[in-house]
């Protein structure tokens, strides 16, 4: 548990005005924002809120700059794959996720039972998204989230519908919402999961009748299977494969997108080569990777698609992928399962 992260353990949902008002004199005050009153008059309209308690929160919601300089130029758009796969493939992460699987063990072998999802990859994405839990997040959701629902035009869309989500969630956990910190987009816990996902697929997976992935690891651990699954994920294969291309119009037409739009079939007839034991009808879609001084070529199939439902970037599919089986080799050679 990251030292600042606030343990979310049940407040009260409807927190006096007056606490908020307290609060209020150290941040701008998004009630004075144009936009505002006609969302908050959606929100009781549609949704049943409280006025009160909306002004509250409203009144405390801080713009961030800092959030909006993040989100407009994400670092990990400048980089290309051999940049990117060294901040992930690191000794320390694979030695960080050969001990989280070992402490958490039955957790861990529990979920991938009852969801069907390997148990190295639940491991890579936890350690892929926060360090198994050594950085969760230092914004408050609500400031992230407000700040990119009125002041970050290009996305404002989503991000409200997110705020939605997140203004849902609390209520419906009796979280406070001034307290839960975050990503700077608005992702949370272990995961890093946005709020439509935690409503949708976070799960109580100890039973305990809290569905608490910032700080109890076993329902961080079964949340994120229970996103693979309800994703689709298979496991009955490989979910990426390294292949050769040598047609340049091929090669050309690699990184089209995230969708599987080929077949390994069509692809084989066109010369690529690595495909041996796939079956011809797979969807696929190949990606080209860059490395220092050259590139190679990837083939993902349907359980690197599932990935990419969790992170859109191929790049992060694969850094999941190859952390997830150096994880593996290491706990085993150390005596896991």
């Amino acid at each position: 548990m990251h030292a600042t992260f606030p343990t979310p353990r049940r407040f009260r949902a409807a927190l006096g005005v007056a606490i908020f008002t307290l609060c209020a004199a150290s941040w701008a005050d998004y009630r004075e924002h144009p936009d505002v009153p006609a969302y908050v008059d959606e929100l009781i309209a549609t949704h049943g809120f409280a006025e009160d308690w909306l002004d509250g929160v409203f009144a405390a919601a801080e713009k961030s700059e800092e959030i909006i300089a993040r989100i407009s130029r994400p670092a990990e758009k400048a980089l290309e794959w051999h940049q990117y796969r060294r901040i992930f493939l690191t000794e320390r992460r694979i030695d960080g996720g050969v001990e989280f699987w070992a402490d958490n063990q039955t957790a861990i072998a529990a979920a991938a039972q009852q969801f069907g999802v390997a148990e190295e990859v639940i491991v890579a994405i936890i350690g892929v998204e926060t360090s198994y839990g050594d950085v969760l997040g230092k914004h408050r959701v609500i400031d992230a989230l407000t700040t990119l629902a009125f002041d970050y035009p290009r996305r404002a869309k989503f991000f409200k519908g997110q705020l939605t989500e997140y203004l849902l969630l609390v209520r419906e956990e009796e979280l406070d919402p001034l307290a839960i910190k975050g990503s700077y987009a608005g992702a949370m816990g272990y995961g890093q999961f946005i709020p439509s996902s935690y409503r949708a697929f976070a799960v109580d997976f100890d039973d305990d009748g809290v569905r608490d992935i910032w700080s109890n690891k076993t329902d961080a651990i079964g949340s994120v299977a229970n996103y693979f699954a309800e994703h689709g994920w298979r496991g009955d294969g490989p979910a990426a494969v390294p292949v050769q291309v040598a047609d340049g119009d091929v090669a050309e037409s690699a990184n089209a997108g995230l969708d599987l739009t080929r077949t390994v079939g069509e692809l084989r007839r066109l010369g690529v080569g690595g495909l041996d034991g796939i079956d011809d009808a797979e969807p696929a879609a190949l990606y080209r990777m860059k490395t220092a001084d050259n590139a190679e070529y990837w083939l993902g199939l349907h359980d690197f698609y599932v990935i990419t439902r969790y992170n859109r970037s191929a790049m992060y599919a694969l850094a999941v992928l190859q952390l997830s089986q150096a994880i593996r080799q290491r706990y085993r050679a150390d005596g896991g399962a």
